[in-house]
């Protein structure tokens, strides 16, 4: 399916994981499409639901680039940024405590921790920021947001008032909170949580078990986080643990709900509210998404769908690209697409399709557009 030209197209895809980020593979079809249709009006704006890849996302928006130092999930420092405009900030866990910084790619299952998210969070409100958005995904630790929460001046201490770690092993049943050192912004900040997890903090379905796996830990340390997180629940309280989402990133969501007041949304709604995305699209003949694997996953609010339900509201068509498709033709169109390329259409090989992503995706952008 090609569509006619000359036309404004709007480029909104987000990460293709493993392969290419979002500002990667937008710059790919825009270089397909000039290449094929120089009289294009191409808008690049990649896209993220919470995860890794928001801040960039913000950035190519047009916001402003914070840079800093902050511990990274095992306490050495690590280069991070935040997006900024006016008094909001977008601050994205992923960029400094995620899997991605882990010192070698060396898990740390029981050690990691998100102090340095609390660290970045401090800095926003040190500098006026009050409407702080936080992207929870790729997280290297479960420690229930216990670290983030020691960094904006929460202490959390034993029977005798030792102070206690921050990491996957916290707590004692015996252990209490010391809330009257936190970061004295907090009293009128309002933190939203972008994020897609609807996890609670324990059991089956909960942080540690679902997702402690994915950070290197073995069964018997699973076991261990989730008695550290069940403690964790008695101190802050047993009914935040069972809201949608509090199992989010090792259970920040759970420490963000239940201490700073925090209200979790579906990322993807947080993200093309703030970049405006209706007025970005206005006008546009046509908008372009997709994400690396378009399955059943991303009919559960993965950005592509957040995309193409606003691209449907605005009554302008949509077409996803993706590596792999996993998804049925009704599926698709009861979503709203008018079409979707695959990379594996054109390299059936997906070590090559990976490999070559961007050059796939240059002669998919080609093909979008017919001079």
């Amino acid at each position: 399916m090609t569509h006619a030209g000359p036309r404004r197209v709007i480029l909104a895809p987000d990460k293709f994981k493993g392969s290419l980020t979002a500002a990667q593979v937008a710059a790919a079809l825009a270089a397909g499409i000039e290449r094929a249709a120089p009289g294009t009006r191409v808008r690049q704006l990649p896209i993220a639901d919470g995860g890794d890849g928001t801040v960039d996302a913000f950035l190519a928006a047009g916001w402003e680039r914070v840079s800093l130092r902050a511990p990274g999930p095992t306490g050495e420092p690590v280069s991070t940024a935040y997006a900024r405009r006016a008094g909001t900030a977008v601050i994205e866990l992923a960029a400094v405590v995620g899997l991605a910084k882990l010192p070698g790619g060396q898990p740390d299952p029981l050690g990691a921790t998100t102090y340095g998210l609390g660290v970045v969070i401090a800095h926003a409100l040190d500098h006026g920021i009050r409407d702080i958005v936080l992207g929870l995904g790729g997280s290297a630790s479960t420690d229930g947001g216990a670290g983030m929460l020691a960094a904006l001046g929460l202490r959390i201490r034993d029977a005798f008032g030792t102070e206690l770690p921050c990491d996957g092993t916290l707590l004692g049943h015996d252990g209490r909170v010391d809330r009257s050192g936190l970061h004295p912004a907090l009293a009128d900040a309002r933190i939203t949580l972008a994020s897609d997890v609807d996890n609670p903090l324990l059991g089956p379905n909960g942080a540690a078990a679902v997702y402690g796996p994915q950070k290197g830990a073995t069964p018997e340390q699973v076991a261990i986080l989730e008695a550290a997180l069940s403690n964790w629940s008695i101190l802050l309280g047993r009914d935040w643990a069972d809201r949608p989402g509090a199992g989010a990133a090792g259970g920040t969501g759970f420490g963000a709900m239940a201490v700073l007041g925090a209200v979790p949304r579906p990322g993807i709604d947080v993200v093309l509210d703030l970049v405006d995305f209706p007025a970005e699209i206005a006008g546009a003949d046509l908008v372009v998404t997709g994400e690396g694997s378009l399955d059943a996953q991303s009919l559960h609010g993965k950005a592509p769908m957040g995309v193409a339900d606003a691209a449907r509201r605005a009554g302008i068509p949509v077409v996803a690209v993706s590596g792999r498709l996993r998804l049925t033709p009704q599926e698709l169109r009861d979503n709203g697409f008018a079409a979707v390329y695959a990379l594996t259409e054109l390299e059936p090989d997906p070590a090559r399709c990976m490999a070559d992503a961007a050059a796939l995706l240059e002669r998919i952008g080609a093909n979008l557009i017919t001079p």
